[in-house]
Protein backbone atom coordinates (compact mmCIF):
# COMPACT_ATOMS: atom_id res chain seq x y z
CA UNK A 1 0.00 0.00 0.00
CA UNK A 2 1.43 3.12 -1.11
CA UNK A 3 0.27 6.37 0.32
CA UNK A 4 0.97 9.90 -0.53
CA UNK A 5 0.42 12.30 2.80
CA UNK A 6 -0.27 15.79 2.39
CA UNK A 7 -0.55 17.38 6.02
CA UNK A 8 1.25 20.91 6.80
CA UNK A 9 1.64 20.05 10.32
CA UNK A 10 5.08 19.03 10.85
CA UNK A 11 4.09 16.98 14.33
CA UNK A 12 0.74 15.55 13.05
CA UNK A 13 2.26 14.74 9.71
CA UNK A 14 4.79 12.51 11.90
CA UNK A 15 2.61 10.81 14.05
CA UNK A 16 0.23 10.19 10.58
CA UNK A 17 3.60 8.69 8.87
CA UNK A 18 4.83 6.86 11.78
CA UNK A 19 0.99 5.22 12.62
CA UNK A 20 0.86 4.30 8.91
CA UNK A 21 4.23 3.13 8.44
CA UNK A 22 3.25 1.00 11.38
CA UNK A 23 -0.07 -0.90 9.76
CA UNK A 24 1.99 -1.92 6.70
CA UNK A 25 2.07 1.34 4.45
CA UNK A 26 4.51 2.88 2.13
CA UNK A 27 4.29 6.95 2.95
CA UNK A 28 5.32 9.54 1.28
CA UNK A 29 5.30 13.28 3.01
CA UNK A 30 4.62 16.23 1.46
CA UNK A 31 4.39 19.58 3.29
CA UNK A 32 2.70 21.93 1.28
CA UNK A 33 -0.23 21.85 -2.09
CA UNK A 34 1.92 22.51 -4.53
CA UNK A 35 4.44 19.81 -3.47
CA UNK A 36 1.69 17.52 -3.13
CA UNK A 37 0.48 18.44 -6.40
CA UNK A 38 3.65 17.71 -8.06
CA UNK A 39 3.98 14.24 -6.40
CA UNK A 40 0.58 12.89 -6.49
CA UNK A 41 0.30 13.92 -10.38
CA UNK A 42 3.68 11.95 -11.09
CA UNK A 43 3.81 9.04 -8.64
CA UNK A 44 1.51 5.65 -8.57
CA UNK A 45 -0.29 5.80 -5.30
CA UNK A 46 -2.61 3.73 -3.89
CA UNK A 47 -4.14 6.63 -1.84
CA UNK A 48 -3.98 10.20 -1.44
CA UNK A 49 -4.34 11.36 2.29
CA UNK A 50 -4.87 15.46 2.21
CA UNK A 51 -5.01 18.18 4.82
CA UNK A 52 -7.61 20.76 3.14
CA UNK A 53 -6.04 23.90 4.33
CA UNK A 54 -2.38 24.36 2.78
CA UNK A 55 -0.14 26.55 2.31
CA UNK A 56 0.76 27.15 -1.65
CA UNK A 57 -2.56 25.11 -2.89
CA UNK A 58 -5.70 24.08 -0.34
CA UNK A 59 -6.69 20.28 -0.90
CA UNK A 60 -9.89 21.37 -2.93
CA UNK A 61 -7.25 22.60 -5.40
CA UNK A 62 -5.72 19.84 -5.43
CA UNK A 63 -8.23 17.24 -6.32
CA UNK A 64 -9.69 19.27 -8.36
CA UNK A 65 -7.00 19.84 -10.37
CA UNK A 66 -6.07 15.79 -10.18
CA UNK A 67 -9.32 15.00 -11.41
CA UNK A 68 -9.29 17.81 -14.34
CA UNK A 69 -6.38 15.49 -15.43
CA UNK A 70 -7.91 12.08 -15.39
CA UNK A 71 -6.63 10.98 -12.14
CA UNK A 72 -8.67 8.58 -10.17
CA UNK A 73 -6.39 7.92 -6.83
CA UNK A 74 -8.83 7.92 -4.28
CA UNK A 75 -8.74 11.08 -1.51
CA UNK A 76 -9.29 11.41 1.66
CA UNK A 77 -9.91 14.67 3.09
CA UNK A 78 -8.06 15.36 6.84
CA UNK A 79 -9.76 18.60 8.37
CA UNK A 80 -10.69 20.69 10.89
CA UNK A 81 -13.58 22.13 9.30
CA UNK A 82 -16.39 20.07 9.76
CA UNK A 83 -19.46 21.97 8.79
CA UNK A 84 -22.10 20.31 6.44
CA UNK A 85 -20.66 22.64 3.81
CA UNK A 86 -17.45 22.01 4.27
CA UNK A 87 -17.56 18.32 3.57
CA UNK A 88 -20.23 18.53 0.94
CA UNK A 89 -17.41 20.73 -0.30
CA UNK A 90 -14.65 18.34 -0.15
CA UNK A 91 -16.81 15.82 -1.71
CA UNK A 92 -18.05 17.42 -4.68
CA UNK A 93 -14.64 18.78 -5.75
CA UNK A 94 -13.62 14.88 -6.26
CA UNK A 95 -12.70 13.62 -2.85
CA UNK A 96 -13.94 10.32 -1.64
CA UNK A 97 -14.07 10.85 1.94
CA UNK A 98 -14.00 13.21 4.40
CA UNK A 99 -12.39 12.94 8.18
CA UNK A 100 -13.06 15.53 10.61
CA UNK A 101 -9.79 17.11 13.20
CA UNK A 102 -9.38 15.61 15.95
CA UNK A 103 -9.63 12.19 14.50
CA UNK A 104 -8.32 8.28 16.35
CA UNK A 105 -5.90 6.84 13.73
CA UNK A 106 -8.13 3.73 14.17
CA UNK A 107 -11.08 5.74 12.56
CA UNK A 108 -8.30 7.02 9.71
CA UNK A 109 -7.38 3.19 9.20
CA UNK A 110 -10.69 2.08 8.73
CA UNK A 111 -11.39 4.63 6.34
CA UNK A 112 -8.60 4.00 3.99
CA UNK A 113 -9.07 0.55 3.97
CA UNK A 114 -12.54 1.47 2.56
CA UNK A 115 -11.28 3.06 -0.12
CA UNK A 116 -8.25 0.54 -1.06
CA UNK A 117 -11.30 -2.14 -1.02
CA UNK A 118 -13.35 0.26 -3.70
CA UNK A 119 -10.17 1.19 -5.91
CA UNK A 120 -9.43 -2.54 -5.91
CA UNK A 121 -12.80 -3.61 -7.61
CA UNK A 122 -11.98 -5.18 -10.76
CA UNK A 123 -13.46 -3.40 -13.97
CA UNK A 124 -15.30 -5.45 -15.98
CA UNK A 125 -13.57 -7.60 -18.93
CA UNK A 126 -14.29 -5.75 -22.33
CA UNK A 127 -12.62 -8.61 -24.04
CA UNK A 128 -13.55 -12.55 -24.04
CA UNK A 129 -11.02 -15.14 -25.62
CA UNK A 130 -11.00 -18.87 -25.49
CA UNK A 131 -8.48 -20.54 -27.58
CA UNK A 132 -8.58 -18.27 -31.05
CA UNK A 133 -11.84 -16.77 -31.03
CA UNK A 134 -12.29 -13.52 -29.51
CA UNK A 135 -14.62 -11.33 -28.61
CA UNK A 136 -14.36 -7.65 -28.10
CA UNK A 137 -17.45 -6.47 -26.23
CA UNK A 138 -16.78 -2.92 -27.20
CA UNK A 139 -16.84 -3.35 -30.43
CA UNK A 140 -19.40 -5.57 -31.04
CA UNK A 141 -16.94 -7.70 -32.68
CA UNK A 142 -15.79 -11.51 -33.26
CA UNK A 143 -13.29 -12.88 -35.04
CA UNK A 144 -11.56 -16.72 -34.89
CA UNK A 145 -7.89 -16.89 -35.76
CA UNK A 146 -7.83 -13.03 -37.09
CA UNK A 147 -10.87 -14.17 -39.18
CA UNK A 148 -13.72 -11.39 -38.66
CA UNK A 149 -17.22 -13.48 -37.82
CA UNK A 150 -20.16 -11.32 -38.91
CA UNK A 151 -22.84 -12.35 -36.49
CA UNK A 152 -26.67 -11.23 -35.68
CA UNK A 153 -27.36 -10.05 -32.25
CA UNK A 154 -28.67 -12.86 -31.09
CA UNK A 155 -25.88 -15.42 -31.86
CA UNK A 156 -23.99 -12.61 -30.95
CA UNK A 157 -25.41 -12.72 -27.17
CA UNK A 158 -25.49 -16.35 -27.21
CA UNK A 159 -21.57 -16.62 -28.25
CA UNK A 160 -20.64 -13.74 -25.48
CA UNK A 161 -23.17 -16.04 -22.60
CA UNK A 162 -21.19 -19.05 -23.41
CA UNK A 163 -17.88 -17.58 -23.65
CA UNK A 164 -18.71 -15.75 -20.31
CA UNK A 165 -18.54 -19.71 -18.67
CA UNK A 166 -16.55 -21.01 -21.13
CA UNK A 167 -15.02 -24.80 -19.95
CA UNK A 168 -18.43 -24.98 -17.66
CA UNK A 169 -22.12 -26.47 -19.17
CA UNK A 170 -24.23 -23.81 -19.91
CA UNK A 171 -28.11 -25.26 -19.54
CA UNK A 172 -31.08 -24.58 -21.97
CA UNK A 173 -32.76 -22.91 -19.29
CA UNK A 174 -29.82 -20.49 -18.37
CA UNK A 175 -29.46 -20.07 -22.30
CA UNK A 176 -33.18 -19.00 -22.41
CA UNK A 177 -33.44 -16.50 -19.46
CA UNK A 178 -29.85 -14.63 -20.42
CA UNK A 179 -30.13 -14.71 -23.96
CA UNK A 180 -34.37 -14.64 -24.96
CA UNK A 181 -35.07 -13.36 -21.61
CA UNK A 182 -37.53 -16.34 -21.25
CA UNK A 183 -38.42 -17.36 -17.74
CA UNK A 184 -40.09 -20.56 -18.83
CA UNK A 185 -39.59 -22.87 -22.18
CA UNK A 186 -41.56 -21.87 -24.82
CA UNK A 187 -41.46 -25.45 -25.97
CA UNK A 188 -40.03 -24.88 -29.45
CA UNK A 189 -36.16 -25.38 -31.28
CA UNK A 190 -35.11 -21.94 -31.17
CA UNK A 191 -32.20 -22.47 -29.18
CA UNK A 192 -30.99 -25.91 -31.50
CA UNK A 193 -31.65 -23.76 -34.30
CA UNK A 194 -29.34 -20.48 -33.13
CA UNK A 195 -26.52 -23.37 -31.80
CA UNK A 196 -26.70 -24.91 -35.47
CA UNK A 197 -25.83 -21.57 -36.96
CA UNK A 198 -23.33 -20.70 -34.27
CA UNK A 199 -21.60 -23.51 -34.92
CA UNK A 200 -21.19 -23.05 -38.43
CA UNK A 201 -20.28 -19.57 -38.16
CA UNK A 202 -17.23 -19.57 -35.33
CA UNK A 203 -16.30 -23.52 -36.05
CA UNK A 204 -16.55 -24.21 -39.69
CA UNK A 205 -13.56 -24.18 -41.94
CA UNK A 206 -11.55 -23.99 -38.70
CA UNK A 207 -9.45 -26.48 -36.70
CA UNK A 208 -10.72 -28.25 -33.64
CA UNK A 209 -14.32 -27.19 -32.62
CA UNK A 210 -14.85 -25.15 -29.61
CA UNK A 211 -18.84 -25.24 -29.13
CA UNK A 212 -19.41 -28.70 -27.54
CA UNK A 213 -23.26 -29.69 -27.01
CA UNK A 214 -23.51 -31.86 -23.69
CA UNK A 215 -26.20 -34.41 -24.04
CA UNK A 216 -28.35 -33.82 -21.19
CA UNK A 217 -27.82 -31.12 -19.77
CA UNK A 218 -26.68 -28.81 -22.34
CA UNK A 219 -23.61 -27.02 -24.22
CA UNK A 220 -19.80 -25.77 -23.35
CA UNK A 221 -17.62 -23.45 -24.85
CA UNK A 222 -13.82 -25.13 -24.42
CA UNK A 223 -11.05 -25.98 -26.33
CA UNK A 224 -10.11 -29.81 -27.37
Amino acid sequence: MHILLVEDDRQMADYLRKALVESGAVVDLAGDGREGLLMAASGDYDILILDRMLPGLDGLGIVRTLRASGNRTPVLFLSALGEVDDRVEGLRAGGDDYLIKPFAFSELQARVEVLLRRGSTEAPATRLCVADLEMDLLKREVQRAGQPIQLQPREFRLLECLMQQAGRVVTRTMLLEQVWDYHFDPQTNVIDVHISRLRGKIDKGFGAPLLHTVRGAGYMLRAE
